[in-house]
């Protein structure tokens, strides 16, 4: 049987949905052992950046799309998703008002660089650099949107601090295949 060139672009759609599906209910399948505080001190889970991305493509807001996962460097990763601000905002319950409206409308490539430190219970996420339609933030002007404009918008965030980490997670390592979880000895 040969198959015409009309069937190629369907068939790879379907395989590929089925590959994003498969990773999303693998990913799932992890978390959910991680969350049910049954797995053995010592035990590893590693969660693979595309069951990370899978996952990520099931929970982003609205105004959010595309969004990928990549290790950037040791315990650094690179998160990359369109952004339309106006949209976030709105699904969040904020609508913002006619002036940031128009600011805000649209899509624009966002690229947020942490790197992420993690040992006895606790993790820390430090962000390196943003970018937004290619313009790059950071140092002190990086830490003053942090402090000034994310933290007060998400008050529950942490950012620069280490925090505890729950379900008896020991650590978290970041590494080339994915995001290393071990469960507390």
């Amino acid at each position: 049987m040969r198959l015409s060139p009309g069937w190629v672009i369907p068939l790879l759609l379907v395989a590929m949905l089925a590959a994003a599906t498969t990773a999303y209910d693998s990913a799932q399948r992890k978390f959910n052992s991680i969350e049910s505080d049954r797995l053995r001190p010592g035990s590893r889970v590693t969660l693979t950046y595309p069951e990370l991305v899978a996952f990520a493509m099931h929970s982003v807001p609205d105004g959010v799309r595309d969004p990928n996962l990549e290790r950037t460097a040791p315990q650094t990763v690179t998160g990359r998703a369109m952004v339309d601000f106006g949209k976030l905002r709105s699904a969040e319950g904020h609508p913002p008002g006619w002036l940031m409206a128009k600011l805000l409308e649209g899509e624009r490539p966002v690229s947020v660089t942490a790197r992420i430190a993690s040992s006895r219970g606790h993790v820390q996420v430090d962000v390196q650099r943003v970018a937004i339609s290619g313009m790059e933030i950071d140092g002190r002007t990086l830490d003053f949107l942090i402090q000034h404009i994310v933290l007060p918008l998400y008050p529950d965030a942490v950012v620069g601090r280490p925090f505890a980490l729950s379900h008896h997670i020991d650590r978290l390592d970041i590494g080339p295949g994915g995001v290393g979880v071990t469960i507390a000895r």
